[in-house]
């Protein structure tokens, strides 16, 4: 029996359980945000500063991506990882393990002395981030209200947005500090790690999984490939590989891009609030972004949602680098992409009911994880053929993969208790 009631239509009516499973999902997926954005506010300074060589040196473009992609691997093979151990101890515990493992390897980076210790101690914080996105969703998705689902969404995508604000108003500060040094930002990713002290004592496991626990063998990879799910884990994971790489190729180049814009070169202006303005610019309209994308949900139901908003990233990402513009221009067009992102919010409840609870954790997490694989790939691909000083070009050619997408995401199978959702009968 499941403690969800399903008539449940505001917060007030919502069980104790389901408040704090919320509240510890959102915690979990706001550090994430904190801890995997740290490195991309100080990429290209830290890793100049590893190599011992200038910003503009082309080496500092192809170690940072090497380093982000294997931070994206990281990612990937976390969510497969976790994912299996989430439907083998409970969401719970499992939560748990994958905040304080990118709590811990977020601070050892601090101690990086080169570039591969860094790139060893980012792939290793990357499988706990990788790892939470999975268990969070499959948390949230066996106790929150089914109709709720396309708000929780939004409400989780939120939780990574201002984990990323409050990750460029850390820097901020520490940029003020006299003596600033880039690896300081780093000792900000352990604060997570204080977090799970209160959701192993609070946070019990859910219902659906305690009911299932035993009365199956114990779930392996292999079980998203049997007959009866097969398809679903292919385009599931195929439409994720596509619109991730697209989506970190974005996320990664595009600070890159406004460092060496016309205007900030001529300007010489400071290169480091300059890239700090255009991920705020980001970041702000995807939290928009978030609850538009949730209401297309509710309305037109999540195939549809996903594929306008994916065609929606085509044109506005191939609108930014397709020209030169203004900086200020400039910014409104990263907020327009910004406002597109949202999208990936959809993924974290309408993947976990495609799969059976006791595969629900590791098929969410080895869907839409695998794309990090595809997205690591591409980062090292664009980063070896990217000029120096000139990102545009590459970022015009991922912002191609958003169209495949668009078309891929019409035939993602869909749970028949998350179509639109619609009022309970008087």
């Amino acid at each position: 029996m499941s403690d969800t009631p399903a008539e449940a239509t505001r917060l007030s009516e919502l069980s104790s359980h389901q408040k704090k499973s919320g509240f510890a999902a959102w915690l979990g997926w706001f550090f994430d945000g904190l801890d995997l954005h740290l490195y991309t506010l100080v990429a290209t300074v830290f890793v100049a500063e590893l190599l011992m060589t200038r910003e503009a040196h082309p080496d500092v473009a192809r170690y940072g991506s090497i380093i982000q992609a294997a931070f994206l691997l990281g990612w990937a093979l976390g969510g497969a990882f976790f994912g299996i151990i989430g439907d083998r101890l409970g969401r719970s515990r499992t939560l748990v393990l994958t905040i304080l493992t990118y709590a811990l390897f977020t601070g050892l980076s601090f101690f990086a002395q080169n570039w591969w210790q860094l790139m060893v101690f980012r792939f290793l914080a990357a499988l706990g981030i990788g790892g939470e996105w999975a268990v969070g969703a499959s948390l949230l998705s066996e106790t929150w209200p089914k109709k709720w689902r396309p708000w929780i969404a939004a409400v989780l995508q939120c939780a990574v947005n201002f984990g990323i604000l409050a990750a460029i108003g850390a820097v901020f500060l520490l940029q003020q500090v006299p003596g600033y040094q880039p690896r300081w930002v780093f000792l900000i990713g352990v604060l997570p790690a204080f977090v799970t002290l209160w959701i192993r004592k609070e946070v019990p496991e859910t219902a659906e999984w305690s009911a299932e626990k035993g009365k199956r063998e114990a779930p392996s990879m292999t079980g998203l490939f049997g007959r009866d799910i097969r398809r679903t884990t292919l385009i599931a994971s195929v439409l994720c590989a596509i619109s991730l790489t697209g989506h970190w190729c974005f996320m990664f180049w595009q600070q890159a891009f406004i460092r060496n814009h016309p205007e900030v070169v001529a300007a010489s202006l400071d290169k480091a609030k300059v890239v700090s303005t255009a991920l705020f610019c980001v970041i702000a309209a995807s939290v928009v972004g978030n609850f538009a994308s949730g209401w297309a949900a509710q309305r037109f139901g999540y195939r549809r949602a996903l594929a306008a908003f994916f065609g929606a990233y085509f044109i506005l990402m191939a609108a930014t680098f397709i020209c030169p513009w203004s900086l200020g221009v400039t910014y409104a067009l990263y907020a327009a992409v910004g406002f597109c992102q949202g999208v990936f919010g959809l993924f974290t409840m309408a993947l976990p009911p495609l799969f059976p609870t006791m595969l629900r954790t590791t098929g969410a997490g080895f869907s839409y994880n695998i794309g990090r694989v595809f997205a690591a790939a591409g980062t090292v691909f664009f980063g070896f053929f990217a000029k120096p000083q000139d990102f545009s070009a590459v970022l015009l050619y991922a912002a191609v993969l958003f169209l495949p997408a668009a078309v891929l995401a019409c035939w993602l199978p869909q749970a028949p208790e998350d179509l639109p959702a619609r009022p309970p009968a008087s």
